[in-house]
């Protein structure tokens, strides 16, 4: 089976712990070498972040771990990068 390498999730978390910590409790998992979070909305007592992952040998259930002990919870899988190597998505123009 081959590795995940890069992973998009749609993640709903309370205000705290803040984006920074969330980030670095997800940097010190292994099998991850990089972590994006980015805020797309504020709710009164929610927050909707954007989270790319990217490493070697992501372990997906041991995000999830990471992110429930956190308090947030995974909207939706929105990518997943797997095999040898990172393959970019391309966009192409609609049909007409």
């Amino acid at each position: 089976m081959s590795d995940i390498k890069r992973i998009v999730l749609d993640v709903l978390k309370p205000h705290r712990p803040s984006i920074v910590e969330m980030s670095r409790k997800l940097t010190s998992i292994k099998g991850v070498d990089g972590v994006n979070c980015t805020l797309d909305e504020v709710d009164q007592e929610t927050e909707s972040v954007r989270v790319t992952i990217e490493g070697p040998a992501i372990d997906f259930e041991r995000i999830e771990q990471a992110l429930r002990e956190t308090g947030a919870v995974i909207h939706s899988v929105d990518s997943v990068s797997v095999g040898k190597k990172l393959v970019e998505d391309v966009h192409t123009p609609a049909p007409r």
